[in-house]
């Protein structure tokens, strides 16, 4: 079993994954955000030199994470899919081969600002697309990390990082998970996808991940 902090959160336990990624074993479902799919296939488009094997390391890390929990759900909470670009032969066959390996996953994906403008995945795929919010009792699944009218959010997009400060001026930039009572975030999934500073407010509970292991900011 892989490592993993469980919270309480709106009345249900969340297992907060190293990995950047929630399991919610009352729902057998697995929670990503922002998995940017053949981002650096689109900037090689654009001739930049930018690395290769990125769709492959993201899609290993997501198979890791679906053995080493009991899902029977996979939700995207938006930009599966980064540009038009993105779906290069090369990207196809290797989202066609991991779906084959996940023939029994049920996929959806709800609907980011990179997934309107890339389009929906191929047919073949077999990904169910939603428009956001997806309501899944007691939350909202979104994209967009703004407030529900009545239900607390979980969503993506702002890929957030907070940065730890040492006493002779080091620097630690680390992926966070951001609870909060009205909308949660969780970073970036992709392998290629940066990250936004973040300056949580005093009400919002803050969980690094880094190497191995999430703990939480001042715990």
């Amino acid at each position: 079993m892989i490592s993993y902090l469980p919270i309480e959160h709106c009345g249900e336990t969340l297992w907060l994954l190293p990995d950047k990624a929630i399991y919610w074993p009352a729902r057998r479902t697995l929670l990503v955000a922002d998995v940017h799919i053949g981002k650096a296939a689109s900037y090689r488009a654009l001739h930049q030199p930018v690395p290769r094997g990125t769709t492959a390391a993201t899609l290993a890390r997501l198979d890791t994470l679906l053995n080493g929990y009991d899902c029977e759900q996979l939700i995207i909470l938006g930009d599966f899919l980064h540009a038009r670009a993105a779906l290069s032969p090369g990207t196809l066959a290797s989202l066609h081969a991991w779906r084959s390996r996940r023939s029994a996953l049920n996929v959806i994906l709800v609907r980011g600002n990179h997934d309107r403008h890339a389009g929906d995945p191929p047919v073949k795929l077999r990904i169910e697309v939603r428009d956001e919010p997806l309501l899944l009792e007691p939350f909202a699944l979104q994209h967009e990390p703004m407030p529900h009218p009545c239900h607390p959010v979980l969503a993506g997009h702002v890929h957030p990082v907070y940065v730890l400060r040492g006493r002779a001026r080091q620097r630690l930039r680390l992926p966070c998970f951001l609870i909060d009572a009205q909308v949660s975030l969780l970073p970036a999934f992709g392998e290629f996808t940066g990250g936004w500073l973040v300056e949580p407010g005093p009400a919002t509970r803050v969980f690094l991940a880094g190497g191995d292991q999430v703990w939480a900011l001042g715990g």
